[in-house]
């Protein structure tokens, strides 16, 4: 059995509609005060940014969003005989899972958009309900089991990853043969720090992003083109490939 690791950023939910932050194009560029929105010690002490906040998960592109041909391929190589998949996400958005991919092989490093938890009690329960009553009239909905702070089960700007996951996250970059990093641009770390562990460790390293990252002179192979249109044909591929050949 052949692991293979994906590891994807905001470039693979572009084709679905869920615009990117970074890029040249990202969020963070055209609009820097919205950072504000998605950083915790603003967002626990200033009520008018949990509002804003609140506007903005409601008007998300996420909640529109289908998996695109990208997703698919993932879950695809999955289900093919002698690969074993796992994901390794920065994005929020849970489209790996709607593309078909058990929830139980695929690691949020940055959390779930569609969970909200209390920063009090650590309650968790599905976003839609507290859209829904966003949308009803409550500008910033308390938690309903003790009346604290409400936030999306992300990873906000100042808090840390969640030291388990990472862990599961570092143990398979240590025990793939393929290392495929996907619409990242490999400089938020300690998450970018994966592609050189799964180098050290033997894998093959598969870069498949538009611009170059620090990663690059490691990788084996670099992909330029579209995501939506490169990566199912790469993923087929590497299936067809003997297992000797994927790591070599």
């Amino acid at each position: 059995m052949t692991l293979v690791a994906i590891f994807s950023g905001a470039g693979i939910s572009t084709d679905s509609g869920i615009p990117d932050y970074r890029g040249p194009k990202g969020l963070w560029r055209r609009d820097p005060e919205a950072e504000k929105l998605v950083t915790y010690d603003y967002y626990m002490t200033d009520p008018d940014i949990r509002r804003r906040s609140w506007i903005m998960r409601r008007e998300s592109a996420t909640w529109r969003a289908e998996p695109n041909a990208a997703h698919r391929a993932v879950a695809e190589l999955d289900r093919r005989p002698g690969v074993a998949v796992r994901v390794i996400t920065q994005n929020v958005d849970g489209l790996h899972q709607l593309g078909g991919m058990p929830d139980r092989k695929v690691l949020e490093l940055h959390g779930t958009a569609r969970t909200v938890t209390c920063t009090r009690c650590h309650v968790r329960s599905p976003m839609a309900e507290a859209l829904a009553r966003v949308e009803a009239g409550e500008e910033d909905p308390a938690c309903l089991a003790c009346g604290g702070i409400l936030k999306s089960a992300t990873v906000m700007f100042g808090q840390r990853l969640d030291p388990e996951v990472l862990g599961q996250a570092m143990a398979i970059a240590k025990a793939c043969e393929v290392f495929v990093a996907v619409g990242t641009t490999l400089k938020v770390q300690p998450a970018a720090s994966l592609a050189g562990i799964a180098v050290e460790h033997g894998a093959r390293l598969v870069v498949v992003n538009a611009d170059p990252t620090p990663y690059d002179e490691l990788a084996d192979e670099i992909v330029r083109e579209p995501i939506g249109t490169a990566l199912p044909p790469l993923l087929d591929r590497l299936a067809s490939q003997p297992p000797e050949h994927l790591a070599s």
